[in-house]
């Protein structure tokens, strides 16, 4: 069945495929030959039947055009990939160095694995500009896994001293350095330039968490989130400032460039785009049915573009099961955020190391789609009825990391908070407690009270009218039997 076929009836009806839904491909699965997977049609049209959809989704057209860019061109991965081993095998000389040949023995390895991954791995559910771009980076997800694994089953001076199969340079322990320092906003005593202090702040860095919480806000799509984040970090630093120097901060650093100009610009400029994805009108047609040059670059462009979109309504309120979801992405999010600093501290990495950077760009990729999975999996858990690959990895991924964190440097860990910060925490950590526990169980106990009470004087009032107008026995067994009923089902 082609494409066209299987998205005419959900075009007619305006049926919106979840965001970035896969385009579905003809000639089955993605294990054929030549041919991407055959996807499956638009969650909301098992869910909620024909014509229904989540108020969330956008609607999306698609004339159903199938080209060669969406095949997934297995048998010809397959034949370069032999090709490739084959000229290794038969025409290379094999060099007389163990270390390098072990080097590129792992890499030939992990980039077999990414070729097998492109080409067969379960798409997930977002496909521009490709659904291969993100099966990559799910593979890429497997393989950062399992190197995680490898450096926590290694001693901590083994584990360091491996760095320096990655980069000579790394394995030697990092320098000290100053990040607190002069936190005076206008330094009289320096007569040349008496606001050096924030001309020394603004490094690059700057635009670097712009540009983060820009991202992070398309990943989360929430404005409370967000911010409670962005400022739970900053109290997060200011707690662990005697574990790690480089969170010790002037106060104007964390709450006015961190939190106000640079997080709080990233946030709005990042919800300003979501309000106009949400906005758009999602409507494909194949690069060739365009009859206009113009028309042809605008669509390439849009290639780089959702497909079509979903808004996220988390709700944390409205449950109990929702609240705890939420609390959980809130902490793993941080925690995500802290392993950052803490793995270059325990694996002697410069802030400025590329590794630094590819760890980052990797979470930028991986981290939208786990979001996705976690919002369908907590929306809607009987279509989704278990968490999405993506997701579990980036959990597995967190967890792996602070263990080697806490293997590597635990007197760090370790060091006791100073008493006032205890105080806080804890005074914290009791009202979330008590928040919950109102939120969730007393209130719902009031509120049934209240409930069941004001039905007992309703019914009360019309059995004293029943006996005033005289009116028959049965009527008023009727009503009480009512009564009990209802009692019974609250």
């Amino acid at each position: 069945m082609r494409r066209g076929e299987r998205r005419g009836t959900a075009a007619t009806l305006g049926k919106a495929a979840l965001e970035e839904q896969p385009p579905p491909q003809p000639n089955g699965g993605a294990n054929s030959s030549d041919a991407a997977g055959e996807r499956t049609p638009p969650p909301g049209a098992e869910r909620d039947g024909p014509g229904l959809r989540r108020s969330t989704e956008s609607e999306v057209y698609d004339d159903g055009t199938n080209t060669f860019f969406w095949r997934a061109h297995t048998l010809t991965v397959l034949f370069i990939l032999t090709c490739a081993l084959g000229y290794v095998t038969l025409l290379e000389e094999t060099p007389q160095d163990t270390a390098y040949n072990t080097k590129r023995g792992i890499v030939a390895s992990i980039l077999v694995f990414l070729c097998f991954g492109v080409t067969q791995a379960k798409d997930g559910p977002f496909s521009r500009p490709h659904p291969a771009y993100w099966r990559f980076w799910l593979c890429v997800s497997v393989v950062y896994e399992l190197f995680l694994i490898f450096i926590l089953f290694q001693t901590v001076q083994d584990g360091r001293q491996f760095m320096k199969y990655i980069d000579p340079h790394l394995g030697v322990p990092l320098p000290e350095r100053d990040y607190g320092g002069n936190c005076l906003i206008y330094d009289p005593g320096n007569e040349t330039d008496p606001f050096h202090n924030i001309w020394d702040k603004l490094d690059g860095f700057v635009p670097a968490h712009f540009f983060g919480w820009y991202l992070k806000t398309l990943m989360i799509r929430d404005w409370w989130m967000c911010m409670i984040i962005s400022v739970m970090f900053e109290f997060l630093e200011y707690s662990l400032e005697h574990q790690l120097p480089n969170f010790s901060e002037c106060w104007w650093d964390h709450w006015i460039m961190d939190v106000i100009l640079c997080n709080g610009l990233g946030i709005y400029c990042g919800m300003k785009t979501l309000s106009w994805l949400s906005l758009k009108t999602y409507k494909w047609q194949g690069l060739w049915n365009i009859p206009t040059y113009k028309g042809k670059m605008k669509r390439i462009v849009f290639q780089f573009t959702p497909y079509s979109w979903v808004k996220f309504e988390w709700k944390p309120a409205s449950s109990l099961r929702r609240w705890l979801a939420v609390c959980g992405i809130i902490f793993v999010f941080l925690l995500a955020e802290l392993n950052t600093f803490y793995l270059k501290f325990v694996l002697w990495m410069p802030p400025e190391h590329y590794l630094v950077l590819l760890r980052l760009v990797f979470f930028v990729n991986v981290g939208g789609v786990a979001m996705r999975e976690i919002y369908d999996f907590m929306d809607d858990p009987k279509f989704h009825k278990k968490l999405g690959q993506q997701a579990w990895l980036v959990a597995a991924i967190t967890a792996t990391e602070f263990l080697i964190v806490v293997k590597y440097d635990p007197y760090t860990l370790t060091l006791s908070l100073p008493f006032y910060i205890t105080q806080c925490w804890i005074l914290g950590i009791i009202l979330v407690l008590t928040w919950t526990a109102w939120r969730f169980f007393i209130r719902d106990i009031t509120l049934r009270y209240k409930e069941i009470r004001r039905q007992k004087q309703e019914h009360k009032y019309e059995k004293d009218k029943c006996l005033s107008n005289g009116d028959g026995h049965a009527s008023m067994l009727e009503e009480q039997n009512g009564n009990k009923l209802r009692e019974r089902k609250l």
